[in-house]
């Protein structure tokens, strides 16, 4: 006669789902692929050479690090990867390959071996390398090409094969087709300093100039739906950092819309989409309580609606997401639930 059913318990955490960070990773690159290929459609083979170069770096980088430290090989858990093509689709699509390669050293050596690795990093580390990049290239950075250029796959944009240490080159592509790496300003510009709009449905659907990967508002969304349909994303954080951003410009729209970008232009012109939905989600430098990733959301959206309209850049996210790094642990500490039977000291008994 069979006795009664076994009932185990175990102390937390409790496992819901047998999925390894590898398999999760390996999905976030799964989804930055259409983002890539999207890009290489829009700006060509500089693009796709940036890609490879930026990624490259990063792999050989995080490869090296573990030889030297006599650590098993990491990179089959696709980290390395994530930030070489995340770092890859923040930076223009011109941008010199000598200085995405250094970018992305950068980017895997102090944003995560000095921490010690995968799960220990404090900031997200393709905005570690973007952010160095922002201020040892500043010319180089703020350098924009036309999307959809005919010579797009003909020729490479001259600045792509820039000498190290040597000014942008350039050049044509092609009989009678002259290359022009700065010949485009980003939405976000012409909004800031001539408060000159672009359509939305082209900013919605990525036919403007700008980062290599950042324009395809609506591919971002359908890439992140899929991680998060997956729940290998969590979907609180880029919609507490897209709501509050919108509701800060409409705001700001009401009061002065000659001036004031509408809330439409402000979440789907510039890198707001693709910080929301790839870098400000990173596990390790974000909150898990679910009161934390509403703040932790809500306060990056605000401040990259508050460093756009009042900054000096056009655009604010790099800094909104790694500030939010930083406010993490805090916020993490304060919204953290209290446990079940604990009793609070503060009131009297």
């Amino acid at each position: 006669m069979a006795g009664p059913p076994r009932i185990e318990i175990r102390s937390s955490p409790h496992i819901h789902d047998p999925v390894s960070v590898d398999a999760i990773m390996r999905h976030v690159v799964y989804a930055l692929v259409p983002i890539c290929v999207f890009a290489v459609y829009l700006f060509g083979l500089s693009a796709a050479a940036l890609i490879i170069t930026v990624l490259g770096a990063c792999l050989l980088t995080e490869h090296l690090f573990n030889r030297f430290a006599q650590k098993p090989n990491s990179l089959g858990d696709f980290s390395a990867a994530i930030t070489g093509l995340l770092l890859a689709l923040t930076l223009p699509p011109g941008f010199p390959l000598w200085m995405g390669a250094t970018a992305g050293f950068i980017a895997i050596a102090l944003g995560k071996v000095m921490f010690g690795g995968l799960g220990q990093n404090v900031f997200n580390p393709a905005l570690v390398g973007r952010a160095f990049a922002q201020a040892a290239f500043p010319v180089a950075i703020t350098s924009w090409s036309t999307a959809l250029a005919p010579w797009r796959f003909s020729a490479l944009i001259p600045s792509t094969l820039t000498p190290p240490f040597m000014l942008p080159a350039t050049g044509t592509a092609g009989p009678g087709a002259t290359v022009d790496a700065v010949s485009s300003a980003t939405p976000l510009t012409l909004q800031k300093f001539d408060h000159v709009t672009t359509n939305t449905v082209d900013l919605f659907t990525g036919m403007t100039s700008g980062s290599t990967g950042e324009t395809a508002a609506l591919l971002i969304l359908l890439c992140g739906a899929y991680l998060a349909l997956r729940r290998m994303l969590d979907w609180r954080i880029p919609a507490g950092m897209l709501g509050s951003a919108a509701a800060l410009a409409g705001v700001f729209y009401l009061i002065e819309p000659a001036k004031y970008p509408d809330p439409l232009f402000t979440l789907f012109s510039g890198g707001l989409m693709l910080g929301a939905v790839f870098m400000a989600t990173d596990v390790v430098a974000s909150p898990l309580t679910p009161r934390g990733v509403w703040i932790y959301g809500a306060l990056i959206g605000v401040l990259t609606v508050l460093i756009r309209l009042f900054g000096g850049l056009p655009e604010g996210v790099m800094y909104a997401i790694l500030i939010g790094n930083a406010a993490s642990p805090l916020i993490a500490v304060l919204t953290q639930p209290r446990a079940f039977g604990e009793v609070n000291r503060k009131k009297p008994t």
